[in-house]
């Protein structure tokens, strides 16, 4: 059994090591390229929280300041870890999606302590900021990064598909999902599709999957990679 991920390069390599333990091959597919912005500055006086919807936010703000006391509220267990695997000294998790960091703000800080600084990249999912200041807070989101979508497959991919050598694929964020519809599409293999199981992180993973004849289209009970494996034991064992 063969699995393609889809992830970026610096995310990918976790999962596939899940993947590998349970004697499936891999197969990693970066369709998002994580392009740091270099020589950014960022100014945390009056910063009393640092919130971080990925991992590349966090990786991007590791590196674009020498600060780990703040706290910093993360979006997911991963994120969450790579934060810690950063030195940040007070770090927890949402365990969810950008609406759990939300609550897990409420929940945590005062809106009259401080600003929140979110390291994000160009494009977010979700609107968090809008979604904390309806409560009083004041987010101030700093572009650390650029995520650009891959412009065409790998060679070793499409031969891949082509040849009907992939059981599973795995999707994280809707656009990754959108991506990857449009560059099949460009090499006329969304028959390919067929015999592939699709595991979605969430539905709106899931609806960007949607124009593709999958053979199935599983969605993870919670966003997040945890969730999203057992997804995909499930779909194992349905086989």
């Amino acid at each position: 059994m063969r699995a393609l991920v889809t992830r970026p390069k610096a995310d990918a390599e976790g999962v596939a090591q899940e993947l590998r333990a349970r004697g499936i091959d891999v197969q990693i597919e970066p369709l998002l390229e994580i392009v740091p912005f270099p020589g950014v500055t960022i100014d945390l006086d009056g910063v009393q929280a640092l919130l971080a919807s990925s991992a590349n936010g966090v990786r991007s703000l590791a590196a674009a300041t020498a600060r780990r006391d703040l706290p910093l509220l993360a979006v997911g267990d991963a994120t969450a870890r790579c934060a810690r695997e950063h030195g940040f000294l007070s770090v927890e998790s949402a365990g969810g999606d950008v609406h759990s960091l939300a609550a897990l703000v409420r929940r945590r800080l005062d809106p009259a302590s401080g600003t929140l600084l979110h390291a994000a990249g160009t494009d977010v999912a979700g609107d968090l900021g809008q979604d904390l200041a309806r409560s009083g807070y004041h987010l101030r989101r700093v572009k650390l990064y650029e995520a650009r979508k891959a412009s065409h497959l790998s060679a070793e991919a499409v031969s891949a598909l082509r040849e009907e050598r992939v059981d599973l694929a795995l999707f994280f964020s809707p656009r990754t999902a959108a991506t990857f519809v449009t560059l099949v599409v460009q090499v006329e293999l969304q028959d390919a599709c067929r015999s592939i199981a699709a595991i979605c992180l969430s539905a709106a993973v899931a609806r960007e999957l949607e124009a593709l004849p999958w053979r199935s289209l599983r969605v993870a009970a919670k966003p997040d990679q945890r969730s999203l494996l057992a997804a995909l034991d499930e779909e194992c064992q349905s086989d």
